[in-house]
């Protein structure tokens, strides 16, 4: 195999970093390579607050993927969240001026671009400007609006905001690494791509993605990106309660909510003891099942809680923006004993753990598909679908089709749909072309 088949994510967390090798086989799923994981020193709550152990960690995880693979890493797609991220809903509009022709990719791009103009906060930048539904000379709910005719040209976005200082550290950190930075996608969605099915964006569904050091919220109803959020609390968060209640070392901590942890106190039976060993030549600690779920059940329930609201805020009580498929819960956290039956029972919702083998190939080994790797799959899966529509649009423009031209009458437009396709190359990925300019100025 050629070396352009493969994509690298690199997914930059708070507790691990994750490096991660991916190719499409013959059926078109996605088949994992490699796959490098080190301990992540220079990352708080997403946001990188050590350039040097960041770096160390990210060569760490690339080097164990090249072993692993055999394959040698140049370029990487990596995800961005952190506390820093929000999201806001905004409309806006142009009026063209000439109603008479049809609305081409420049309007819509005109538009979108008008958005990424808004005045934010000092040190903030707009990542991501994703329409929702368009209104062409006041009609209402157009989903599609390339090749109708309007004067007025309308439409809601969701706008994802994000601190510059903190995109340009894990942009630093890469290039410093040795790698060449290919893309940034937000976690959120790579996550989301990696997990939900068609059918359940469709639907309507709330992933949740409990990381070490944040929980990311997105919300999808009707095939598009709603809602999106990023909660300050995370995996770290359980450990660092269990350590404090239990006055233990955060080793310690950490092996206890994995081994016996649970999200259910009711679950454990007051006589199941847990012996841990004490710190040199001190007495054995003996802890006690049901108090352990008890302080985990606790900042499970606040963190839930805070995603509650989040989807509140969305409005899912709205007939019309019910989720009809529930939530999804992945990353790391989701592994936690009985955090679906807890999910349920505060949300009233329909919930189900995300593992991302909806893409994978068959023969995937059950430690890839695991929840933790959710985003780096879906990462991978972002950046080999980019390449793969790349790779269309050539054969595409050797067709006897007609060039598109916004200025094109409705008649003389059977091409539409490949302009629809082309668009799809999302202003993200735009600006994640600008943003590279933007680091190599920089040096």
């Amino acid at each position: 195999m050629e070396n352009k088949n493969f994509a690298v994510g690199l997914d930059i967390g708070t507790t691990k970093i994750v490096a991660m090798i991916g190719c499409y086989n013959e059926y078109g799923k996605m088949e994992i390579l490699g796959i490098g994981k080190a301990k992540s020193m220079g990352v708080h709550r997403g946001v990188v607050n050590n350039i040097t152990q960041t770096i160390q960690s990210i060569q760490q995880a690339v080097e164990a993927a090249e072993a692993s693979s055999g394959i040698k890493i140049a370029k990487v797609v990596a995800g961005i969240a952190g506390q820093h991220i929000r999201s806001l809903q905004h409309s806006d509009y142009i009026t063209r001026k000439d109603g008479e022709e049809v609305i081409g990719e420049g309007d819509i791009e005109t538009l979108c671009n008008q958005v990424h103009k808004l005045v934010m906060l000092p040190g903030e930048e707009i990542i991501h400007v994703l329409p929702q539904d368009y209104k062409i000379d006041g009609q209402a709910e157009i989903t599609e609006p390339r090749g109708m005719y309007g004067a007025r040209l309308e439409a809601n976005f969701h706008v994802v905001v994000g601190q510059v200082a903190s995109i340009r550290n894990i942009g630093r950190c890469i290039k410093s690494s040795g790698l060449e930075l290919a893309g940034i996608t937000l976690e959120p969605l790579a996550s989301a791509n990696a997990v939900l099915s068609q059918e359940e964006k469709e639907a309507g569904v709330a992933l949740i993605d409990i990381g070490g050091g944040t929980t990311d919220l997105a919300i999808f109803k009707d095939g598009i990106i709603r809602h999106t959020a990023v909660i300050p609390f995370g995996g770290n968060v359980i450990t660092e309660d269990i350590k404090e209640g239990c006055s233990i070392i955060e080793k310690q901590a950490e092996m206890l909510k994995i081994k016996f942890g649970s999200a259910w106190p009711g679950e454990n039976k007051d006589n199941e003891i847990v012996s841990i060993p004490g710190l040199r030549g001190r007495e054995p600690k003996e802890i006690t099942l049901k108090n352990l779920s008890k302080i985990i059940h606790a900042r499970v329930v606040e963190i839930i809680e805070q995603v509650y609201a989040e989807i509140k805020a969305y409005g899912h009580e709205e007939q019309k923006k019910k989720l009809i498929a529930g939530i999804v819960i992945t990353g790391g956290g989701a592994e936690l004993k009985h955090l679906k039956q807890l999910v349920e029972y505060t949300t009233g919702m329909d919930t189900r753990i995300g593992y991302p083998n909806e893409h994978l190939a068959g023969n995937s080994d059950t430690e890839t598909t695991s929840p933790m790797y959710a985003t780096a799959v879906g990462l991978v899966l972002n950046s080999l679908e980019k390449h793969h529509t790349q790779a269309i649009e050539p054969t595409l423009k050797n067709e006897e089709l007609p060039e598109y031209d916004t200025e094109s009458k409705l008649e003389e437009e059977p091409e539409g749909q490949r302009e629809i396709t082309k668009a799809r190359k999302s202003f993200f990925e735009k600006w994640a072309e600008r943003f590279k300019e933007f680091l190599d100025t920089a040096e």
